[in-house]
């Protein structure tokens, strides 16, 4: 708890990029996607992988996936401690062997400020490698009063269209983050939180202008890599 409060101390909540001032992300060029994957059945190992895709085209000009040994013990609202030393190791292996492709923003497969102690893995990941980071969820983590009851399930409905979102505010009174309906054709929303160096309105808006289906690109490549990493013997 106190390595975790001492790299909380270490977030910030704002933008701190040019780019994302601007209202059509002009100078953002490479946008990263980073996930950990793990064997069924087999708890000690996972794909980590890291990708960099182009902005705004969304191609892929850069793919990590390897498999790796998870040694570090589940511990519940700790899980970054498993798993975002191997995720550092890729961004850095990608900053040594081809650092022209250094993302200028990290989405993050899981969660930000929406955190029990407001320090989720997209957090964490970001101090440590203080690159901007973003988490991006597909379902709801219970804190700070939040619950999928009957009133949320009603406030996803009222997503009609791309775009749409509204806030998730807990009983502390503090806004953790966004639920976010990304794509037209799915009413299945993403819940969007703050992970370093960029606003809440700022990750709302890239994750949907990353997004051809629901889950946005740099996300989707990194899942689509590690399952086919995942296969290797």
């Amino acid at each position: 708890r106190r390595e975790q409060a001492r790299l909380k101390a270490g977030v910030v909540e704002e933008d701190t990029e040019e780019w994302q001032k601007d209202p059509h992300f002009t100078g953002l060029q490479r946008v990263g996607g980073v996930d950990l994957s793990y064997i069924k059945g087999d708890e000690s190992r996972a794909c980590a992988s890291l990708v960099v895709l182009s902005y705004p085209a969304l191609e892929v000009l850069y793919q990590d996936c390897r498999m790796v040994a998870v040694s570090a013990p589940y511990v519940a609202g700790f899980l970054a401690f498993r798993e975002v030393p191997v995720l550092v190791e890729a961004v850095q292996r990608l900053q040594q062997e081809e650092p022209q492709l250094q993302p200028q923003v990290l989405l993050v497969d899981g969660n930000g400020l929406l955190h029990p102690r407001g320090f989720g893995t997209a957090c964490h990941l970001g101090v440590l490698t203080d690159l901007p980071c973003i988490g991006v969820a597909k379902n709801l983590l219970q804190v700070d009063g939040l619950v999928r009851d009957e009133l949320h399930r009603e406030q996803i409905r009222s997503l009609q269209r791309s775009g749409e979102a509204f806030p998730l505010t807990g009983t502390s009174g503090k806004v953790l983050g966004m639920v976010l309906r990304s794509y037209n054709n799915s009413s299945k929303p993403l819940y969007v939180s703050v992970g370093h160096r960029v606003s809440l309105d700022t990750a709302v808006r890239l994750v949907r202008a990353c997004c051809r289906f629901r889950i946005p690109e740099p996300i989707r490549q990194v899942r689509l890599g590690s399952s086919r990493a995942s296969l290797c013997p």
